[in-house]
């Protein structure tokens, strides 16, 4: 063998090394981020529940003094606007309409003789005479 075939064969294997050497070097770097990654992901899961307990906390604390506070009178719109609280009236000795065409069209609509007589207070017989008219 002569000095070419020698420096030759150096730079062979001197170029086997260092691609040897890149391909160590690339898969360090490979490993180092993926140990990076599970690193970060880690931290941010760590993060996560951190937050998610104190969001918890808070919102406790929150409803606690909701509960606390003593309960303001929630006035209906009128009465915010007027001042004046609506008058409930007493409809029980009210006169029902007792027209025929309302009891026919309710009777239409479904309801029972028995339920019209109640509304109306007539009879039962009332009710279906007026209905047999049709």
């Amino acid at each position: 063998m002569n000095d070419w075939d020698e420096r030759a064969a150096r730079r062979a294997e001197d170029r086997e090394r260092r691609a040897q050497e890149r391909v160590a070097a690339a898969v360090a770097r490979t490993e180092q981020r993926a140990v990076e990654r599970e690193a970060g992901a880690r931290r941010r899961e760590e993060a996560r529940t951190a937050r998610r307990v104190e969001e918890e906390q808070r919102r406790a604390t929150l409803a606690e003094e909701r509960d606390a506070r003593p309960r303001r009178r929630q006035s209906t719109g009128g009465l915010a606007r007027t001042g004046e609280r609506t008058v409930e009236r007493d409809t029980r000795h009210y006169a029902t309409d007792k027209d025929p065409a309302r009891i026919r069209m309710l009777a239409a609509r479904g309801a029972t003789p028995a339920a019209l007589a109640a509304v109306f207070g007539i009879s039962v017989a009332e009710v279906e005479a007026v209905l047999a008219a049709d």
